[in-house]
């Protein structure tokens, strides 16, 4: 017996089982991608419900849309487990499941026997995954909120102009990156398992994937001792890459060689800087973009940004507007990228952002709106009691 939904999943994930005690952003968001690659996944709540459930405004018909973006294709349970029934529900859904993902505090599951000893004893077929956001060790206290990290991990003191403060991101992108961290590792665990047939634990934290997560500028420290500052838009390496005014507005204007540079200047009516000394190659232009951003500047004032845009797009010279949500989410549209999808059907069918992953043979699928608290509880019961008696 598997568990129902509007359609029986297809994905390349089809027959996992993924029991779920995550709530917030970085654990839902990796099994939303599991569960949309066709993965079975059982969403277990206490009586209150995930907190962002709460994280309102914005919502749709009073349904925080925090929710609803990284809970879609889910079943959701609600059981407290400091209750004993409850607690022994929790063993069986983990006991059906090839998967279990939490991001409990470190130790916070050992009264309920979930910890990672106790896992691996009772179930060494799982794939446990425990997310955190500082580790077990020295930060094993410390909360895991998003901006916490931005802070810490040296993101947001390159983040900002060079006179202004410390700035974070407009998202949670550490969480989005753990999230993705997470099931990039669940994947590679299912895969090794399939050959061992051995589970194992894996431990993943939100300031290490942080940094790993800001590439070039930790490793430019760990590399060679570079200490990166906030640089506002601009680029630590490559110039120009960032936004410049035109007539009318910013137009972000990438140039990653020497050769984009000379189409750039050309296209602009200055065709002579590309054969300047100072500014011929790219540590040149690094070395002068005092002097180079002035001119640049003036050749662009003589058009507006979508003008200039349709020109340098033509001489393939990577370059874009800077948009609204509303605008960037209808671009991706224009370019038939139909970047919003239906998930679920009918009154409950939800609009949300569509999956970037597409499968030539099995494709992602968008069955299950994201579920109310408890909207699968006696399905999931059922199928439990199913598998109990079947063995």
């Amino acid at each position: 017996m598997t568990l129902p939904a509007t359609e029986a999943p297809k994905g390349p994930l089809s027959g996992v089982v993924v029991a779920d005690f995550t709530r917030i952003l970085a654990g839902p968001y990796c099994t939303m991608l599991l569960a949309d690659m066709g993965a079975t996944v059982i969403k277990v709540e206490g009586p209150g419900g995930d907190d962002s459930r709460q994280w309102i405004p914005p919502h749709r018909d009073g349904v925080s849309t925090y929710f609803l973006s990284v809970n879609r294709n889910k079943h959701s349970v609600a059981l407290d487990l400091k209750d004993p029934a409850d607690l022994e529900t929790a063993h069986q859904i983990v006991d059906s499941s090839d998967v279990f993902v939490e991001n409990f505090k470190p130790g916070g599951l050992e009264r309920f026997g979930l910890d990672a000893a106790s896992v691996a004893e009772r179930w060494p077929h799982l794939i446990h995954a425990s997310i955190t956001g500082f580790g077990t060790e020295g930060g094993r206290t410390m909360p895991g909120y998003d901006l916490l990290v931005q802070g810490m991990s040296g993101f947001m003191s390159v983040t900002g102009t060079p006179d202004g403060p410390p700035q974070r991101a407009g998202v949670a992108m550490f969480d989005v990156i753990t999230g993705l961290h997470t099931a990039i590792g669940i994947l590679g665990a299912l895969h090794e398992r399939a050959q061992s047939g051995q589970g194992q634990h894996l431990q993943l934290d939100l300031l290490s994937s942080a940094l790993s997560g800001l590439v070039n500028q930790t490793t430019g420290y760990a590399a060679c001792g570079n200490v990166p500052q906030r640089l506002g838009n601009d680029h630590p390496s490559l110039y120009p890459y960032g936004p410049f005014p035109t007539s009318d507005k910013d137009l972000i204007i990438t140039v990653g060689n020497d050769s984009q540079f000379a189409r750039l200047v050309n296209t602009l009516g200055v065709a002579h800087l590309a054969e300047d000394e100072r500014f011929a190659t790219m540590k040149d232009r690094n070395n002068h973009r005092d002097i180079l951003r002035p001119m640049l500047v003036e050749a662009l004032s003589t058009g507006t940004a979508d003008e200039w845009f349709t020109k340098l797009q033509a001489q393939g010279i990577p370059c874009a507007p800077i948009l609204n949500i509303d605008e960037g989410v209808e671009y991706a549209d224009r370019l038939g990228l139909n970047p919003v999808v239906e998930t679920g059907s009918g009154d409950q069918a939800v609009p949300t952002i569509k999956n970037p992953m597409s499968f030539s043979r099995t494709p992602v699928g968008y069955d299950k709106a994201p579920p109310a608290l408890g909207a699968d509880q006696a399905t999931v019961l059922a199928w439990l009691e199913e598998r109990r008696r079947h063995g």
